[in-house]
This record gives C-alpha cells, structure tokens and sequence, in this order.
C-alpha cells in the first residue's frame, strides 16, 4: 500500500517520497503507543486503507499517510479510517489534531473539508502558491 501511495505522490508531484515503509520503521516509536498508532482496513485480510498518527505536541497529534488503494477508492474507506483514527487520538488525550496535505491532492482536501477539519491557509490563493496545505480539527478528548 506505501508502495503504490509513494508511485502517486511520483505521478502527483514529479518526484517520489523514497522508501515510505522504511520512514515508518524507522520512527515506529512516534507511531507506536503511547503517543501514536496506527489504522488500516482490511480486505480478504490485504489492507486497502489505512492512516496513522503520531505525537505533535503535548496536546496535538499529527495525522500521516492516510490512504487508500486505487482499486478500492469512492467507497468512503477514508472517511471511515479517519473516524477510527480521530476516535483513538481522542481516546488518548489530545485535543487537536493536526496535519498537512499536497496542493495536488484535492481528494485528500475535500475530504478533510468534508469532515470538519479547518483550514490553516488561504484558501483563495491558487493552490500551488500554498504549497502544503495545513489543516487542525479540535477533538473531544475521552473522559480518563
């Protein structure tokens, strides 16, 4: 699934991520409990979407690499990875979520758009004058 997500970005931006399964081996601590975690969806036990989050700062969690494969798009896989995945975040205590998403990803926009998340730039200049486009949503946190 990194496989296929680091092509699009190549498609996308002219320029591949590298290995995004080493980046996530390599800080598997940031995504790991306490502080992170990790969703995916599986199908036929193959994952098709997925996310994760990682500690931001004492009171935000930053969201990474949501995504879904191509064969299995419009089907609202996403939205459902970020319900699970705002559900944790809230469960472990923070109050913010933060993340940022590529001037040519207007899928991954409108979803976050769709689903509460605020905008942290101007939306009226031309997207690739933004460059990446940051997002926030605050979260109930979970009673301890």
């Amino acid at each position: 699934m990194l496989r296929e997500l680091d092509q699009e970005y190549g498609r996308r931006y002219g320029h591949t991520l590298g290995d995004l399964a080493e980046e996530m081996r390599r800080e598997r601590e940031r995504f790991g409990p306490p502080d992170g975690g990790l969703v995916l969806l599986l199908e036929d036990g193959v994952p098709v979407s997925g996310g994760a989050f990682r500690r931001w700062d004492a009171d935000t969690a930053e969201l990474k690499r949501i995504w879904t494969d191509s064969r299995h798009r419009r089907r609202g896989l996403a939205a459902r990875v970020l319900v699970e995945l705002e559900r944790e975040i809230a469960a472990r205590g923070y109050a913010r979520i933060y993340l940022t998403t590529g001037w040519r990803q207007p899928e991954a926009q409108n979803l976050y758009l769709s689903t509460g998340y605020r905008p942290l730039y101007d939306r009226s200049r031309p997207p690739e004058e933004v460059g990446k486009h940051p997002f926030e949503k605050l979260v109930a946190r979970a009673p301890s």
